[in-house]
């Protein structure tokens, strides 16, 4: 070897014999480090967030490509999603409601805009369908719920949960697609009677109601195709454990400066929602779907 990479031999027994050099000793033990985050976060973090979690919680100052080299050279990544299905079923000639928000996702405060999806879960026993509801200021799961059917009491139960959790009041925007599960009489009764104002975006257009889309996208590639469910009941146990254990409290979240939805809240409860808001949507590269979407038209 040494002759056909023109190395002399005693050269190569003195690499051999050399002590790791302190760059490799780091490395070795910031490997073990995201090593243990990546386990905590249920092997569904990537690079992004193991370097926040080294940066925030650690306090480690280290670049996010040298996370990104250590993860590959350890063979770690986060989940890959996968493409969806289709839950949403209008019914012609269902007054739909307007579209309030026109997708700024952004309020000033809590329990000022909710946003609602549908989506669905394969076990083994049949589908289950999860109906969530989420404060788009701290983009945290504040009222779901699961069944084994696409009836109105889905979405209804996930309303109920909602309020009953939040205490919103009058003026509230419930922003969903148009379902015929939110165009519905008992729904929209509901709304109307704890004083929600019920906002729809337009047909077939994911953008028009992100915030509920890229949710339940994160729990399908965290969760859910991660493995089968033999049962409905052992689905419905990992769903709850992941938004009210995982989800709310410890997922960071890119459009909360990499905090949790649970903490953004609180940090804006001590030191004032305005100007966190304010430095939130100052540090983090605003999306502006209606640019997109326009851009995509033309």
């Amino acid at each position: 070897m040494c002759r056909v990479l023109e190395v002399s031999r005693s050269s190569f027994h003195a690499w051999a014999r050399r002590e790791p050099s302190a760059r490799a000793v780091a490395d070795r033990a910031l490997s073990g480090r995201i090593a243990e985050i990546h386990v905590e976060s249920g092997k569904t973090y990537g690079s992004p967030r193991v370097h926040a979690e080294l940066r925030l919680e650690d306090g480690v100052r280290v670049g996010r490509k040298r996370v990104e080299r250590l993860m590959r050279q350890a063979s770690l990544s986060g989940m890959i999603r996968r493409r969806r299905g289709r839950t949403t079923v209008s019914v012609p000639g269902i007054r739909i409601a307007p579209d309030l928000v026109e997708r700024d996702f952004d309020p000033a405060a809590v329990n000022r805009l909710w946003a609602a999806d549908i989506t669905y879960i394969r076990t083994w026993e049949g589908w289950l369908y999860l109906a969530s509801v989420m404060d788009c200021y701290s983009r945290r799961i504040v009222g779901w719920a699961l069944a084994d059917h696409l009836r109105a009491e889905l979405v209804v139960d996930a309303l109920e949960m909602a309020v009953a959790r939040r205490r919103p009041d009058a003026g509230l925007v419930h922003h969903s697609d148009k379902g015929s599960q939110y165009a519905s009489l008992i729904f929209t009764r509901r709304c109307r009677s704890v004083g929600i104002d019920v906002s729809m975006g337009s047909r077939g257009d994911c953008f028009d109601n992100a915030v509920l889309e890229s949710f339940h996208a994160s729990l399908k590639k965290d969760l859910i195709h991660r493995r089968s469910w033999p049962t409905k009941a052992e689905a419905r146990t990992a769903v709850f454990e992941y938004i009210e254990t995982f989800y709310n409290r410890r997922r960071r979240h890119s459009r909360l400066g990499m905090l949790s939805p649970l903490e953004f809240e609180n940090r804006t409860l001590v030191t004032g929602g305005a100007s966190l808001a304010a430095s939130r949507l100052a540090s983090i590269n605003k999306i502006d779907y209606k640019t997109t979407s326009t851009a995509k038209a033309a």
